[in-house]
């Protein structure tokens, strides 16, 4: 298509501009001026126009009010919901712009399924992409869980170099370049030209992703892309977007928000993108938390948890799964010379709440949605429904923080028979050393994800996705005994520190340690002391009757993330690697309950190889879980927890932890 002349001269102006900008110190006025001559518009001074930016952050490929795991409805959930506030946002104020901060195209079993089992063609857009053209995204971010299932379908998915189908809208990523030519893996940033009120308004978006996925998928990633520093990325481009003729700067920062002092690598970057210079909103996330709300980052310095500020600048994380929509609200004034932002205001708008009843009340879903990804959506639930075997009792994850449980017991008994095979037939050099595994409860309600619970009878694969949710691989690692025992204490990180003279009430967990955090490792025996500090809790730490040594050798199973770093426990950053299997810790699962045919708790149950040091308190510890469960605890072994009372809203309850039993 044929551009108009004064089209072609505004294009030619600009990039003169931009050029001028950068080798003499020009103005942007002079711009702004080139600009109205051209398009024949001159924004009087003082004009203003207010602009809404929506976020969504951390959509895991939830793109209905669906289930996978339980295959039922869940209205808390879902793209097809804040799809709903969306449109409603739209008819108040035209001048909108909808962003995405990244972790979208992995996270239920649909989203595996047109991964790695019934692949995505070239052809085809994935599901979730397919709804955010209808949704007509301006553009998103990539989050670490987009490296999940490799480049080459990441590549695929979002048409990055090539020709497939994929989103209609950019990608933007700042922080990742490829090795073979140091080249950014996507675009850095995007300048969206919006017209709002008859006036064009050049809307900057750049985006990062945290540095930690070249440990968390380094099998993916090493050798063929490398990172940089969010903050450094941050003041590498924005100055670029703002020679480049941006009005106003949009940052999708896929990381939380933490006053930890900043390195490189640091992962939840949103409080120090907030001091580059030229940014003028951030939208945040990684974190599954919410803000502003109130209650989260309370008493942070420079942070406004109530009006939504970092460093006084309009700041929102959204939560997760669609749960909610974030909106930042800007009022842009022209000067004369460009447009700047005035006042600012930040908020969540949730699709769903809970009376105090616990009844939840919901938005409607956009109907047109559903349709949309229907046929993924039917061959998805048949997937999952497939029969793998039977149990003949209950394996469920709500006591999983304050106990060992026959959930955690079925994937480390799965993953040591898996490596001790392996060892068998392929390292025989390792066949003396003993066979451990870790494994951690991977839904425990942390940040509302719900509770693994699989009912005695028919195991379906849902089952098996439910209780280990990540595609990951397993890898074996050889540590010694002094690697085992600070793995084992950075797990113990989970528990607060408990004050037996204290007659307050005592919360036995830090809620803001992420219960995929605390691995349960199998093989050896050992108590949690929760009464001393954080380093010094694990005791009697035994195998096979004996205490560990220092330099005993032993080879762990686990996963892929963990061996190469994630999470940060001491001592595994790859290089502890002895074999990386090409099947997922999932399939591991599968295979195994299908070749024992009936769980039960003879072959499976919990050992009970944890547990805590006897602790005498004078006030009461709390544990917070499901309702009407305690029954699932005493199946388990699990006899030192009793119900007290539920929650306001009925969603849960608060148990009490006798330490001393």
């Amino acid at each position: 298509m044929t551009l108009p002349i004064h089209q072609k001269l505004w294009r030619h102006m600009r990039r003169l501009c931009a050029a001028a900008l950068l080798i003499s110190g020009m103005g942007l006025g002079g711009c702004a001026h080139y600009s109205a001559h051209l398009t024949g518009t001159t924004p009087p001074v003082g004009k203003q126009i207010d602009v809404v930016l929506m976020e969504t952050t951390d959509l895991h490929s939830n793109i209905l009010s669906y289930d996978y795991y339980k295959t039922a409805e869940d209205k808390t959930i879902g793209l097809e919901r804040t799809a709903t506030l969306i449109e409603q946002v739209r008819e108040k104020n035209p001048n909108t712009l909808l962003l995405d901060n990244g972790d979208t195209i992995q996270g239920t079993a649909l989203a595996d399924y047109q991964a790695t089992i019934h692949p995505v063609t070239c052809s085809e857009p994935l599901a979730q992409y397919k709804v955010m053209n209808y949704l007509k995204y301006d553009a998103g971010n990539i989050g670490n869980h987009e490296f999940n299932y490799g480049l080459p379908y990441l590549n695929q998915v979002t048409h990055n170099g090539n020709s497939c189908k994929g989103p209609n809208f950019p990608l933007v990523l700042a922080n990742v370049y490829k090795v073979v030519d140091k080249q950014p893996l996507f675009r850095p940033y995007v300048i969206l030209d919006r017209k709002f009120d008859g006036e064009t308004i050049h809307i900057g978006v750049i985006g990062f992703t945290p540095p930690g996925i070249m440990q968390w998928d380094k099998k993916f990633l090493n050798g063929k892309v490398y990172v940089e520093g969010v903050k450094e990325s941050a003041e590498k481009y924005i100055p670029e977007m703002r020679a480049k003729g941006a009005d106003i700067v949009v940052a999708l920062v896929h990381g939380g928000i933490s006053t930890r002092p900043y390195t490189p690598a640091s992962e939840n970057t949103a409080y120090y993108v907030a001091e580059v210079k030229g940014v003028d909103a951030i939208f945040s996330g990684h974190s599954h938390s919410f803000f502003p709300n109130g209650k989260n980052y309370a008493n942070l310095p420079n942070v406004d948890n109530v009006k939504g500020t970092l460093f006084g600048m309009p700041t929102v994380m959204s939560g997760f799964w669609g749960n909610n929509l974030g909106l930042i609200r800007l009022n842009l004034e022209y000067t004369g010379s460009s447009w700047k932002v005035g006042k600012a205001s930040a908020e969540l708008k949730p699709i769903a709440t809970r009376d105090a009843h616990g009844v939840i009340h919901a938005v409607v879903p956009d109907p047109k949605i559903a349709d949309l990804v229907k046929a993924e959506h039917e061959a998805t639930i048949q997937y999952v429904n497939t029969p793998i075997g039977q149990s003949a009792y209950r394996i469920a994850t709500f006591f999983a923080q304050v106990g060992d449980t026959t959930a955690m017991q079925l994937i480390n008994n799965a993953q040591t028979a898996y490596v001790k095979n392996y060892i068998q037939q392929n390292l025989p050099q390792y066949q003396n050393l003993p066979v451990l595994s870790a494994a951690a409860p991977y839904k425990t309600n942390f940040g509302g994800t719900g509770y693994t619970d699989i009912p005695a009878g028919g195991i379906a694969i849902k089952n098996v996705a439910d209780l280990y949710v990540y595609p990951n691989t397993l890898q074996a690692v050889k540590i010694d005994g002094g690697i085992l025992r600070a793995w084992l204490e950075k797990s113990a990180e989970q528990f607060n520190q408990i004050n037996p003279t204290s007659t307050a009430d005592q919360y036995l967990i830090n809620s803001k340690f992420p219960s995929s955090n605390f691995d349960v490792i199998n093989g050896v025996k050992f108590q949690i002391d929760v009464s001393k500090p954080i380093g010094a809790r694990i005791v009697n730490l035994t195998y096979n009757g004996k205490s560990v040594n220092q330099t005993q050798e032993f080879i762990v199973a686990t996963n892929n993330y963990r061996a190469s770093g994630g999470g940060g426990f001491p001592g595994l950053d790859g290089s502890k690697t002895i074999f990386a299997a090409p099947d997922t810790n999932r399939d591991i699962i599968v295979n195994y309950i299908r070749k024992q045919g009936k769980l039960t708790r003879v072959q499976n149950g919990a050992d009970h190889n944890w547990s805590f040091v006897r602790l005498a308190t004078a006030g009461r510890v709390l544990y917070d879980s499901a309702l009407n469960v305690q029954q699932v605890a005493r199946d388990d072994g699990i006899d030192n927890v009793s119900f007290l009372t539920a929650w306001k809203d009925n969603s849960a309850g608060v148990y009490g932890v006798n330490l001393n039993k």
